[in-house]
């Protein structure tokens, strides 16, 4: 194991439970704004693994890469080198078009709405923006994954077999708030081991400067408005970023 993490107490104590986020606030949080170029975390040397979830699955508009800021990239590299001898992280999601965004909202809209006939707007709209965020382009209030500073990661073994997290990625249950498993696990073994590899990751995460989602385990940030709001930051340092491919280039210059 590497001392970084390994030898630190802190590694196993509790995730702490926060609030959800006050969304009217952490949209008003000014954007200094940054010039960080997006860049594909498939160049990642080991122990990094990218699997492009919505890609894979075959999304309308999701990319087959996952792309973040550079300083994220960064910090995932120091994430991953940090973690106990075996031990990968794999990147899920970065950087999402908004197209993609517009997709996730409105499926899980229709899903709730589906379940609970009885809700009114109002409660489907929260019930929706616990697990995604509103599409927005906004210069001064993007969605996070528009930034390129959020990040949807896991862990996985030597063999690339992804750890027990308790739920699925992008499962839409209370069960995927990260601190949900706590204060569990004490008669089922499982449970116990689903909780500790989300106190590994969190932890992990946390050493290098990400924030968390508290609805979302696997959702982290650094950057953004919700890492501004999180880490008591009085400004994010991403906007919204576009992925600059050959046509957004030709654009530019006519």
């Amino acid at each position: 194991m590497t001392s970084s993490l390994s030898e630190k107490a802190s590694l196993w104590t509790p995730i702490p439970s926060l609030e959800e986020p006050p969304w009217a606030s952490v949209t008003r949080l000014p954007i200094r704004g940054s010039d960080e170029p997006l860049v594909p975390m498939s160049l990642a040397p080991p122990p990094i693994k990218v699997f492009p979830a919505y890609a894979k699955q075959g999304i309308p508009g999701a990319v087959p890469e996952c792309y973040v800021r550079e300083g994220v990239y960064r910090r995932l590299l120091a994430v991953a080198r940090s973690l106990p001898a075996g031990l990968q992280l794999v990147v899920l999601d970065g950087w999402r078009p908004w197209r993609v965004q517009q997709y996730l909202f409105d499926t899980l809209y229709e899903a709730i709405r589906a379940h609970h006939g009885e809700a009114d707007e109002t409660e489907l709209l929260t019930r929706t923006r616990e697990f995604v965020s509103v599409p927005s382009r906004d210069p001064q209030a993007p969605s996070p994954h528009l930034t390129g500073g959020a990040v949807d990661v896991t862990l996985c073994d030597a063999d690339g077999l992804q750890l027990d997290m308790g739920t699925l990625f992008d499962e839409a249950v209370p069960a995927s708030h990260t601190a949900a498993l706590e204060g569990q696990g004490t008669h089922d073994a499982r449970l116990a081991r689903a909780r500790d590899n989300r106190r590994l990751l969190f932890h992990a995460m946390r050493e290098q400067g990400f924030t968390n989602l508290p609805s979302e385990w696997w959702h982290y940030d650094f950057g953004d408005q919700l890492w501004a709001h999180y880490g008591g930051h009085g400004q994010a340092l991403y906007g919204p970023a576009e992925l600059d491919t050959i046509e957004s280039r030709w654009r530019r210059q006519l």
